[in-house]
């Protein structure tokens, strides 16, 4: 079935909107970036990217449809991400996909940030063959997710405390380098030696699949307060190398296992953490001795982006999963659940 979705994505600090056509034609993808001005802050403030939202929204929608070369009228539904993330900025977007497909009588999609996600490979690769296992890693989520066809999902692990983004933010400030810690962590780690400075890898009980990064994190901050403490230079490359590698190690060893206790030919991975070069090459390196293909989305839809909202609302649409015009922003959904004025609907198996 063709249709053509516009879809809107304001879970946190990125404004966008996008125009995709059956899933994987991205006639247009506007992101407006919030970074600048959340930096003087050392990290987004949730009323701040509210706002910020409001401002922007109705232009990028605008741009989005003007490049797309599509009018309202071309379009056959409307989709946007209701949970999880900042309870104001996903009211922004709802409320704007709301008037939308009411104005145009069009269908509503609400999707989930984390399938989101999860659907940017689909943006690319539309012909991936089930079942799947997919590698979510982003500021707020670190999770495995077990995907036997669209739209049926299983947490196979997640993190117990600090995500992946998460560790990267509050090291990056530990070292002085500001916001956002990612990139910045990845550029000073370019610099360093990541076996100069041995640091913990939780690997948790025997068989877990889950994940644990504040005792890495701790002994980032540790071995500065140490180091202070007796005078000591700190090679800050070296330390920055040190974390990120061990980071990459857990998640892909995870991942690796994962796939070998499901039998899995094929990894995804997804969220804003898989734009980290040294995740993807280890991730790459360590599956292809394992015979697994791996698929990685382009930078551009590894963080939040409207695109994957489309793509992912495309497989709800051939499924006849729409959202009432009673839809409200769930800060807390989980991966697998729908909920709708109240009416809760768990869809995993």
């Amino acid at each position: 079935m063709s249709v053509t979705i516009l879809a809107l994505e304001t879970s946190c600090d990125e404004t966008s909107a996008a125009v995709v056509a059956d899933g994987s034609k991205i006639l247009s993808n506007i992101i407006s970036s919030q970074v600048d001005v959340h930096q003087k802050f050392g990290g987004v403030v949730p009323e701040v990217a509210s706002r910020k939202h409001l401002e922007l929204l109705n232009y990028v929608v605008e741009q989005a449809l003007a490049e797309s070369g599509l009018g309202f009228g071309d379009l056959g539904a409307v989709a946007v991400t209701y949970g999880p993330g900042l309870v104001g900025a996903l009211l922004v977007g709802v409320s704007a996909a709301k008037a939308i497909a009411y104005g145009l009588d069009l269908p509503l999609v609400g999707v989930n940030h984390i399938e989101s996600h999860i659907y940017a490979n689909f943006t690319v690769n539309p012909d991936l063959n089930f079942p799947l296992l997919c590698l979510v890693v982003s500021g707020g989520h670190t999770d495995l997710v077990y995907m036997e066809r669209h739209g049926c999902f299983r947490v196979m692990g997640k993190t117990r405390d600090d995500a992946a983004g998460e560790a990267f933010d509050k090291v990056a400030r530990t070292l002085g380098l500001g916001y956002p810690g990612g990139p910045l962590v990845e550029s000073l780690a370019k610099e360093g030696n990541p076996e100069a400075i041995k640091l913990p890898r939780a690997y948790l009980e025997k068989g877990s699949l889950d994940f644990s990064f504040s005792g890495l994190k701790s002994a980032v901050i540790n071995y500065l307060h140490r180091a202070e403490q007796k005078h000591d230079e700190v090679n800050r490359a070296d330390l920055a190398a040190g974390f990120q590698s061990a980071v990459s190690d857990v998640l892909v060893d995870k991942t690796i296992e994962a796939a070998a206790e499901t039998g899995i030919s094929t990894i995804l991975l997804a969220g804003g953490v898989a734009a980290n070069g040294r995740l993807r090459a280890d991730l790459l390196e360590k599956a292809g001795k394992k015979s697994l293909k791996v698929n990685i989305p382009p930078l551009i839809l590894c963080t939040d982006n409207a695109a994957m909202v489309g793509c992912a609302a495309y497989y709800k649409f051939l499924r006849d999963e729409f959202a009432p015009l009673t839809l409200n922003a769930v800060p807390d959904l989980k991966l697998g659940e729908e909920r709708y004025e109240g009416n809760f609907r768990r869809i995993i198996f």
